[in-house]
């Protein structure tokens, strides 16, 4: 089975329509892409960031691109919003 390699966005809605939780899951998941800048500050990867929908869900914007650089961090993505039964919306070839 060959895996098609798009962007997307997980929601912070399950497949049943339930809230995910905790309400910093989207922080939470972005942070374990993050890196410390030379201001000792904290920056999200620019292949992985949070956001909101226009109702004001949380969510994650995952880039494609991250997959050429660390494909086990892609699937990592994919299988955190499989695994929590999240809502996804795939997005095709058009980076983020």
């Amino acid at each position: 089975m060959t895996q098609k390699i798009e962007n997307f966005i997980i929601v912070g809605i399950t497949i049943d329509g339930k809230k995910f939780r905790p309400s910093d899951w989207a922080d939470r998941l972005c942070g374990v892409m993050s890196a410390f800048g030379a201001d000792n500050r904290m920056m999200y990867s620019p292949y992985v960031r949070p956001g909101c929908t226009l109702k004001g869900d949380k969510t994650v914007l995952v880039d494609a691109r991250l997959y050429d650089i660390e494909p086990m961090a892609y699937k990592f993505m994919v299988n955190f919003a499989r695994d929590n039964q999240l809502q996804v919306d795939w997005i095709g070839d058009t980076p983020l």
